[in-house]
């Protein structure tokens, strides 16, 4: 993601009263072995988001939207194993009406706490099960304030909106288990008036129009971290051409010349990029250019990132970048997001090297020259507020580089593209990547690299 600007919007709290919709779930059924799972895995700097006790496999999304009041009508299907004995579990959902929920077909008791929707099913759910829960739920989506105080969530009105959830605003328009930690494949139907475009992840499957309203469907095989997911609705311009990796590109005539441009950029910058990580890890790519007040940011949304237009080239290199990094090796944690925008910021300064010459070791000396960077260091930072300030851009660039530095060009290149093909489609935390790095270094002691830029509180000399 690359920031740039904080849009003023209401605050969407995380505490509330219980309200219960069908009873209150919680507590043992039967005198069984499970236990409730937990809200929240943990998360150093949103311990309440994600949900313990089951991983999910796939959802299963069908939506119907209209424009004139914001309104949108869902229903969710989500495929989950538990992971142990439960008694209840936890959905991530801030707002929204939740009408029913049901596990393998039978009504489930739920009760709501702020953003959590707590689901006890009628029978325990036993370690290694499979189950599937169906939620139907409508309302008016919402924006959400980050902590750094830019706007996610639900963005725009009426024809115009995007969908966007780093960290945590995708919970505002499906309910899941929206941590990082806990990817799965999706299904997406949307429904919207009938020429308008609705834009997703992954391929689009089909497209039908009945009565004035158009369905489109989209389905991402490979697994996706929820605050991955997108929806772009609007006048767009499709244009989608097919091929061994087909694109699918959407571009809002507000986004004005440069869209165009970037469209004709992509295949470029994405055959640039295999050479330098290895294979594009998906089935797909594209982009979609929306109006610059569609969001104060552009975000690497999985198969197609999101650009607010009109943009630049520099730009669709970082969120393309993050296909390879973030999308596909996706942090562990909020905590490791330096994987993501130290990767992607060094991306841009490969590409500056090569199509602007401008040396890296240029793009090293300003960012080293700019204070901004040494406020914190870029695998700690001290509040959610901050994982996405300039440190973890710029100093994680830095890192980067002071790894070249020490083992050289054939070998850092290697380990860049070893990581990504090591890591495609999981997790991986920072100190996975230490380890990988310093092994496939051929045991090199990199300590004082991580000491000092990764870690280190001051300022390292040259």
């Amino acid at each position: 993601m690359r920031r740039y600007g904080v849009v003023s919007v209401a605050l969407v709290g995380t505490v509330g009263a219980v309200g219960a919709v069908a009873g209150c779930g919680g507590g043992s059924g039967g005198g069984g072995r499970g236990t409730a799972g937990s809200a929240g895995v943990g998360d150093p700097y949103f311990p309440g988001l994600g949900n313990g006790g089951y991983d999910v496999s796939h959802y299963g999304l069908t939506l119907d939207y209209a424009p004139a009041g914001r309104h949108l009508d869902g229903t969710a299907v989500i495929t989950a194993r538990a992971t142990q004995d439960l008694t209840s579990f936890h959905l991530d959902l801030a707002g929204m009406d939740v009408a029913s929920v049901t596990v393998d077909g039978r009504r489930a008791r739920v009760g709501r706490a702020g953003t959590e929707l707590v689901v006890r099913p009628r029978e325990e759910l036993g370690r290694g099960a499979t189950f599937r829960t169906v939620v139907r739920y409508s309302g008016v989506p919402r924006r959400v304030t980050d902590p750094d105080g830019s706007a996610e969530g639900w963005l725009g009105s009426g024809p115009r909106v995007v969908a966007l959830g780093e960290p945590t605003g995708s919970m505002v328009w499906f309910p899941g288990n929206h941590h990082p930690s806990d990817k799965a494949s999706y299904d997406i139907d949307i429904t919207v008036p009938a020429g308008t475009e609705a834009v997703s992840n992954g391929e689009l499957v089909s497209r039908r129009t009945s009565g004035g309203r158009t369905t489109f469907r989209w389905r991402t095989a490979e697994p996706m971290a929820s605050y991955l997911a997108t929806l772009a609705i609007g006048p767009y311009r499709v244009h989608e051409v097919k091929g061994p990796l087909p694109l699918y590109t959407a571009v809002d005539p507000a986004a004005g010349r440069d869209g165009a441009d970037l469209v004709a950029a992509l295949p470029g910058i994405l055959a640039w990029e295999e050479k330098a990580f290895g294979p594009y890890p998906f089935s797909s790519a594209g982009v979609i250019i929306g109006r610059k007040a569609d969001a104060g940011y552009a975000l690497e949304t999985q198969n197609r990132p999101f650009l607010p237009g009109p943009t630049d080239v520099g730009t669709l290199v970082h969120e393309l970048a993050h296909q390879w990094f973030g999308d596909s090796v996706t942090p562990e944690s909020w905590r490791d997001m330096w994987l993501n925008e130290g990767f992607a910021t060094y991306t841009e300064w490969l590409w500056a090297a090569d199509h602007g010459g401008v040396p890296v070791a240029e793009s090293f000396a300003e960012a080293y020259d700019d204070e901004e960077n040494w406020a914190f260091p870029p695998a700690d930072p001290p509040t959610a507020a901050d994982i996405s300030e300039p440190p973890v851009y710029g100093r994680g660039a830095m890192v980067l580089q002071r790894v070249r530095d020490a083992v050289g060009d054939a070998t850092f290149f290697r380990i860049v593209r070893g990581w990504a093909r090591t890591h495609r489609h999981g997790n991986a935390s920072t100190a996975d990547f230490t380890a990988y790095v310093e092994k496939e270094s051929g045991g090199r002691d990199l300590s004082g690299i991580w000491d000092g830029w990764l870690y280190g509180d001051g300022k390292p000399r040259l």
